[in-house]
């Protein structure tokens, strides 16, 4: 292992992910059920993403890029279109999601949130940087370290902040906002897609 490619990846992957989806996803993950749980399967979703990320190197360059935004954008809008049904539940599920929260096991939980973080990377600048890396150092090992550490880094924040977050705002409220920014990821999608093909 490479202690220097470990840091490079660790440095590229981390200031990727803060504003990504897969941040507010993980908040609103935490906001229904115990982050233990939560950041378990978004910390192991995030182990086999970078592995097939790093596995897959250079090959995920030959895809066409039009394709991947193509897939991207669907399953953006289809995430907003899910968060903002969830919002319009309204309070009066608030009160049933923290009775959920308490009746699922630990085991579900984590699978649900692995669920949701493993559809929800693919494509995602994060795995192509990490691609990339590994194509570029050809240190494999190295690149997956410092990738899944950067990861497990946003999700443990978001995992446990999302639940002291839900404490303070409305679930609709936080379900509303991560729609909207599925919406606007998106539309970028749509933006690159079209480039791709125009350009």
């Amino acid at each position: 292992m490479v202690l220097s490619v470990v840091l490079a990846a660790f440095v590229l992957i981390l200031p990727v992910e803060l504003p990504d989806k897969t941040l507010f996803a993980t908040l609103v993950l935490a906001t229904r059920f115990p982050p233990l749980p939560v950041f378990v399967g978004v910390g192991t979703a995030f182990g086999f993403q970078v592995a097939i990320a790093v596995t897959a190197g250079s090959l995920l360059a030959l895809l066409p890029g039009a394709l991947v935004s193509a897939v991207v954008a669907v399953l953006f809008l289809t995430g907003a279109v899910l968060l903002w049904r969830e919002a319009r539940k309204g309070a009066q599920d608030e009160e049933a999601a923290a009775q959920a929260r308490e009746n699922t096991s630990f085991f579900r939980a984590a699978a649900i949130s692995f669920g949701v973080l493993f559809a929800a990377e693919w494509g995602d600048l994060s795995q192509l940087a990490t691609a990339g890396l590994a194509a570029r150092y050809a240190e494999p090992v190295s690149v997956f370290v410092g990738s899944w550490a950067a990861l497990l880094v946003i999700s443990g924040l978001a995992a446990f902040l999302g639940r002291k977050l839900a404490d303070r705002l409305p679930v609709a409220l936080l379900h509303r906002i991560a729609a909207g920014l599925f919406l606007v990821f998106a539309v970028v999608a749509v933006i690159e897609t079209v480039r791709e093909l125009v350009g």
